[in-house]
């Protein structure tokens, strides 16, 4: 059974080009089943059924997973039976027949325009690591690119005559986004004090963000900094880079940007996955009217 879930993963990754943050995910999930069929004395996946899976989650739940993690889980048996079944290990898939649990979907946590100008601010760009951070900033809400994005940008991705970056999105999908001068300004200022940077074809193609210890920026340390400098212009619970994405759309939309325009920007593959930030829009707008309306 290990082995097969092996065999799933490698298949994630190099047929379906799937993140290695997503490929973890299913990971994670499936051991989780693997140690459950394992107490329960299964080792056949051809004695997987509808109730084996029903049992599984329900042990979850009975552990304190939320219906969001159970949600999840389910997509990710739904997913890996449905390859057992096209490689003809099993007839049919059990996990059709599950129910994925309703979850309430939490509105994205955002900045308001005036805590984002100051966060662009909030750097000392006296130093390099300053220059380096408010570079990463600018960049963040500038295009409403994802985390993984942009420690995956290398310094030839930047297109400054064009005003545009490349960047590689879910399923290493290319896409093309506009930027604004000030992160371009702030990019040239940060890469000026880079002694690795000699305008050679070498050059060009090495990592856009760099640690102090010369390395490619890395998750956690982006997460890190971004919350360091969060927490200095806001009380926003979550301080996350995910933040900043939710912020540039969600200000592009109170502007008037059109939803189907942010989404391509955003590189989501369904409308429905932007619409979120409508509910944010029609908040705020409800917000302003009960506190501005002499009748509301």
């Amino acid at each position: 059974m290990e082995q097969v879930i092996r065999q799933f993963l490698e298949y994630l990754e190099v047929e379906r080009n799937y993140s290695p943050h997503t490929i973890t995910s299913y990971e994670t999930d499936l051991l989780e089943l693997l140690a459950f069929l394992q107490s329960e004395g299964i080792a056949n996946v051809r004695d997987i059924h509808k109730e084996t899976l029903r049992a599984f989650l329900g042990n979850l739940l009975d552990h304190g997973f939320s219906n969001r993690s159970a949600a999840r889980k389910i997509a990710s048996l739904r997913s890996f039976f449905h390859y057992l079944r096209r490689q003809k290990w099993i007839d049919g898939n059990p996990a059709l027949a599950l129910i994925t649990p309703r979850t309430s979907k939490p509105l994205p946590t955002f900045l308001d325009e005036k805590a984002a100008e100051a966060l662009m601010h909030a750097p000392d760009t006296t130093s390099i690591h300053g220059k380096r951070d408010a570079a990463i900033l600018e960049l963040f809400y500038s295009t409403g690119i994802r985390l993984s994005e942009l420690i995956g940008l290398n310094v030839n991705d930047i297109q400054y005559r064009e005003r545009v970056i490349k960047v590689f999105g879910k399923g290493r999908k290319e896409r093309i986004l506009p930027v604004g001068e000030k992160a371009l300004q702030a990019i040239e200022k940060y890469l000026a004090t880079r002694v690795d940077i000699h305008r050679t074809n070498k050059a060009e193609a090495a990592p856009l963000f760099l640690t102090a210890g010369g390395k490619r920026m890395y998750p956690q340390a982006v997460g890190l900094l971004v919350r360091t400098y969060i927490r200095q212009v806001s009380e926003v619970e979550k301080q996350s880079p995910h933040v900043l994405r939710h912020s540039f759309a969600t200000h592009l939309l109170n502007r008037g940007a059109d939803l189907r325009a942010v989404k391509e920007l955003l590189g989501h593959e369904s409308l429905s996955t932007t619409q979120v930030y409508t509910h944010v829009s029609a908040a705020r707008m409800k917000k302003v009217y009960e506190s501005a309306h002499p009748k509301a």
